[in-house]
């Protein structure tokens, strides 16, 4: 029997079955096998050696111990936006950068590449989705149309190569990776084996002309980066550009870094001019510093290398079905959950009858488990309909003994709190020479003592 020359590849997660069938069966989505040309070497195999081959020289090993100079970096003008990368871009790099539609992604690389090109770059700015009056459009309206960026509306990776190879830029910016096609792939554009194959060709390129190269990535419903993760694999960096419909605060995070931190966050505000860099994004996440009503925390937090205070705000409303609801915006559901259960259990707090809604203030998204001991402040203070101290930040992991365990980098916090105007503070126990910043410290040790420091009397 003839070897079919055909295979289907999952285009969630990129797997290759031999036949079709509704449900791939790595990743369990249903309906994404689609049929494409089979290679002749399986990817990652081993190819049998030619007969006659030439034998090239072997592989050369060098010490571990080997002092390296740092890589350089051409700064982008837009600090913000260097912070993420590590301190600007390594040249012969690759970056991968997604976010939700319309979230500004081309905007922000628009701004980065007039900002390069006025500080001497070459620059190539190639547009998969726009036609070239419509980028040219956008530059008026951000003011960057007369920084000398070469732009080019092309899908067709052979013709964008070669004309790179003959531009020689310093960096290149494709919008996006989905809307390339290589002719040399029997598939459509945006599928996986076109995202994977002009991806690869784009990342050569990087590495052997040293120019950097960043890509933009669509995202699925879901958030990610649609495609193959290999694609995560290949490039330097991965960022992510996010940010609340409605409200005109963005974040550009870092999930991989290989020239700078990992969770390092960069916050614009989004005008009518373009977006502006925000240096200071706790005093945009807090808005009015005044007296502020039961329900609500001040969070100190670190992103990256960065201390932020956010809102968090609570409300525990009485439910009027059998069963409470339970909404969130901007944490975690299931560690809300957690929450519940341990202020239940260790404080005698009941919930069961109340629905229970919690919103992180200005759009931003936490991951910190030090943030569970704002969570429950705001729990309480909403519960109790009484407010927290003026001028309080609160801190700290909750385990579910109701023990609070100390949160890392203290220090900052408490020093990002004392230049905004915040006095008091309930946190873990904290060290000795502990630095506080001139912030009175309420030790919470158990979840019990923020019931009773708020004015609650457990069970």
């Amino acid at each position: 029997m003839a070897k079919s020359d055909h295979v289907y590849t999952c285009q969630a997660c990129g797997a290759i079955w031999a036949k079709w069938a509704g449900k791939c069966e790595a990743c369990g989505e249903w309906n994404t096998l689609v049929e494409e040309a089979a290679r002749a070497v399986v990817p990652g195999a081993f190819a049998a050696p030619v007969a006659g081959a030439k034998r090239g020289k072997g592989v050369e090993f060098v010490d571990l111990a080997g002092v390296a100079d740092p890589p350089p970096r051409i700064a982008t003008g837009i600090s913000e936006f260097d912070r993420v990368c590590g301190g600007g871009l390594v040249p012969a790099s690759a970056i991968l950068i997604g976010g939700d539609p319309g979230v500004g992604k081309s905007t922000l690389l628009l701004q980065a590449a007039a900002s390069l090109a006025r500080g001497g770059a070459s620059v190539a700015y190639v547009t998969g989705e726009e036609a070239e009056a419509q980028v040219q459009e956008r530059a008026r309206r951000l003011k960057a149309a007369d920084a000398n960026v070469s732009l080019a509306a092309e899908t067709d990776l052979r013709k964008i190569l070669d004309g790179l190879k003959a531009l020689k830029p310093d960096v290149v910016i494709v919008d996006s990776i989905q809307t390339l096609y290589a002719d040399g792939v029997e598939a459509a554009p945006g599928t996986v084996a076109q995202v994977r194959a002009c991806a690869h060709e784009l990342v050569r390129f990087a590495k052997k002309s040293g120019a950097v190269v960043i890509l933009v990535g669509h995202v699925t419903k879901d958030g990610q980066i649609a495609g193959p993760r290999v694609v995560e694999h290949l490039v330097d960096a991965v960022i992510y550009f996010e940010g609340e419909r409605g409200l005109p605060f963005r974040i550009l995070r870092a999930v991989k870094n290989r020239f700078g931190p990992t969770d390092e966050i960069g916050v614009f505000e989004m005008v009518e001019q373009g977006l502006v860099e925000t240096p200071n994004p706790s005093a945009l996440f807090l808005g009015d510093a005044g007296e502020r009503p039961s329900g609500a925390a001040v969070f100190a937090g670190v992103e990256g290398s960065r201390p932020v205070l956010v809102e968090i705000q609570a409300l525990a409303a009485p439910t009027a079905y059998g069963t409470p609801r339970r909404a969130v915006v901007g944490w975690d559901s299931a560690r809300l959950a957690m929450i519940l259960a341990v202020l239940e259990t260790r404080c005698g707090l009941s919930f069961s009858g109340r629905d229970v809604y919690l919103s992180v203030a200005g759009g931003l998204r936490i991951t910190e488990p030090a943030a569970d001991l704002a969570v429950a402040a705001a729990l309480v203070s909403a519960l109790a309909d009484k407010a927290l101290p003026k001028h309080c930040v609160v801190f700290g992991e909750v385990a579910l003994s109701g023990e609070v365990r100390p949160a890392g980098r203290s220090d900052l916090r408490l020093k990002e709190a004392a230049k905004l105007g915040f006095t008091n503070a309930f946190a873990p126990p904290q060290k000795k020479n502990s630095a506080s910043g001139g912030v009175k410290l309420k030790q919470i040790g158990h979840i019990a003592d923020l019931a009773a420091a708020i004015g609650i009397e457990p069970e």
